[in-house]
C-alpha cells in the first residue's frame, strides 16, 4: 500500500511563516564597468544565483547624470546578462527628486525582470509605507499585475526606532542596516572605528542596531541583511565579519562591495557538510514517520528541531552546497507517493 509524502515546508510551517529564500551575499555595484563585472560574475559563479546584484543608483550616478545611469541600470537589468533574475536597483531615497523618475524607468523598461527595489534615507513607517504605495502605482501605470519587493536601509534613528513596524509591512522582502549613515547620524558621538572591521562589531550602540534589525526580521519572517565591511583587500577580516555577522548576529544575508567579498560570504553563511548531513538525515526520518517525534543519534527531536534542520538545508541549497543526490532527497515533491 502507498502513502503520500508530506514536505517540510506543508508539515512544519504556515503559509505566513514562510520567509524569503534569498542569496546570502547581496553585492553592490554602481558605475557602469563594476555593474557589467558583477553580472558576468553571478552568471559564471555557478548554475544558480549564488549572489544577488544590487545595481547602485543612489551613489553610483554622477550629478546631472541620474536620469541616464536609471536608463543603464534598466537595460541591463533586462539584458541576457541578467542570467538568473535576481538584480535588483538601489533607488533614491523617497524624498529625493529623482525617485519617481528612479522608479518609473525601472518598472517601464524592467518590469518583471527587476528582482526588488532597495530604498534608502526612510525616516519612519509611515514614510516608507508612502513610497511603498507610489512604487506600487509605478507598477500599475506600467502594466504588472504585481510591483517588485521592497528592501529597506535602517540608517536613520527614526527607522530604528519603527523596525518592528516596517518588517511587518506586507511589501518587504528584508531589511539590511546602513551602518555608515547611522553613525554620521551620531554626530561623533560613535568614533570612526565602529565603521570598520572588528570595531563595528564592539561598539554597544552599532551592536543595538544590528540586533533589533534581525530580531524584527525574524519575527516578521523577513530576511535581516548585515551591513557593508569597507575592507575588500584584507580576506582574513572579510571571513571573520562575515562569520559573526552569520553566527552571532542572527543575519541570513550580507552586502557585498568588492568581488573580494563574495566568495568569503557565500562561505561564511553556507552550513558545515556534517550539518547539511544531520539535517537531511533527521528531516527523512521525521518524514517517515509522519512528522511525529523521533529519536536520532540517542537525541529527541521533535517538530521544533525538524524546523532548524529545515532552514540548515535552504541555507545549503542558497549557498550551492547540496549535491544532486541532497537536492533530490530535500526538494521531493509535496505529494510525491512512496511505497509503505
Amino acid at each position: 500500500m502507498s502513502r503520500l509524502l508530506v514536505h517540510p515546508l506543508q508539515a512544519l510551517f504556515a503559509a505566513h511563516e514562510r520567509s524569503p529564500q534569498l542569496p546570502v551575499c547581496d553585492h553592490y555595484a554602481g558605475i557602469e564597468n563594476r555593474m557589467r563585472r558583477a553580472l558576468e560574475l553571478q552568471g559564471g559563479m555557478a548554475d544558480q544565483a549564488l549572489f544577488d546584484v544590487t545595481l547602485d543608483l543612489e551613489d553610483g550616478a554622477a550629478i546631472g547624470g541620474e536620469h541616464e545611469h536609471a536608463l543603464l541600470a534598466a537595460e541591463l537589468i533586462s539584458s541576457a546578462a541578467n542570467r538568473f533574475g535576481r538584480v535588483g536597483v538601489r533607488v533614491h531615497g523617497p524624498h529625493h527628486p529623482r525617485f519617481g523618475d528612479d522608479v518609473e524607468i525601472l518598472l517601464q523598461r524592467a518590469g518583471t525582470r527587476l528582482a526588488y527595489l532597495m530604498l534608502p534615507k526612510c525616516g519612519s513607517a509611515n514614510e516608507l509605507l508612502t513610497a511603498v504605495s507610489a512604487i506600487a502605482r509605478a507598477g500599475r501605470d506600467a502594466g504588472l499585475t504585481q510591483a517588485p519587493p521592497v528592501h529597506a536601509l535602517i540608517e536613520t534613528h527614526g527607522a530604528l526606532r519603527d523596525v518592528a513596524a516596517i518588517a511587518e509591512i506586507a511589501e518587504v522582502e528584508s531589511l539590511s542596516f546602513g551602518l555608515m549613515d547611522f553613525v554620521s547620524a551620531h554626530r561623533g558621538a560613535i568614533p570612526a572605528s565602529a565603521m570598520r572591521g572588528t570595531g563595528q562589531f564592539a561598539h554597544p550602540l552599532v551592536l543595538r542596531a544590528k540586533l533589533e534589525i534581525a530580531a524584527a526580521c525574524h519575527a516578521a519572517f523577513k530576511v535581516p541583511s548585515h551591513c557593508v565591511i569597507t575592507e575588500y583587500q584584507d580576506a582574513a577580516v572579510i571571513a571573520d565579519a562575515a562569520r559573526r555577522a552569520a553566527t552571532e548576529l542572527g543575519c541570513t544575508r550580507m552586502w557585498s562591495i568588492h568581488p573580494n567579498q563574495i566568495r568569503p560570504i557565500v562561505d561564511a553563511f553556507a552550513p558545515e557538510p556534517e550539518a547539511i548531513d544531520t539535517a537531511l538525515e533527521i528531516l527523512l526520518q521525521a518524514q517517515a514517520a509522519d512528522w511525529a517525534p523521533i529519536a536520532h543519534r540517542g537525541l529527541l527531536q521533535d517538530r521544533a528541531s525538524f524546523r532548524y534542520h529545515w532552514h540548515i538545508v535552504e541555507r545549503a541549497a542558497r549557498t550551492g552546497r547540496l549535491s544532486p543526490a541532497q537536492a533530490r532527497a530535500a526538494t521531493f515533491a509535496p505529494d510525491a507517493g512512496a511505497a509503505g
